[in-house]
């Protein structure tokens, strides 16, 4: 009759013709997933380590120049 390689070689082949319509849809989600995981791992890699403080850049405003309408204009 049919051994346990054949059999599991017609299921696989009944698998994919059942499958073949949803099979594009299942490829583009791991494939999105797989972008989402790597730009993850990347964020993490890049973020600086607990309790390191974080350094905002800026610049200092003195009155002068401070925009009119701002709070410290006119003061």
């Amino acid at each position: 009759m049919f051994g346990l390689s054949e059999l599991a070689l017609l299921l696989l082949v009944v698998a994919a013709v059942l499958a073949a319509k949803r099979l594009p849809d299942v490829v583009r989600s791991a494939g999105k997933s797989a972008r989402i995981l790597k730009a993850e791992s990347r964020a993490l890699k890049n973020a600086p380590a607990p309790g390191e403080p974080k350094i905002v850049q800026g610049e200092v405003v003195s009155r002068d120049t401070a925009a009119p309408g701002s709070p410290t204009a006119g003061a």
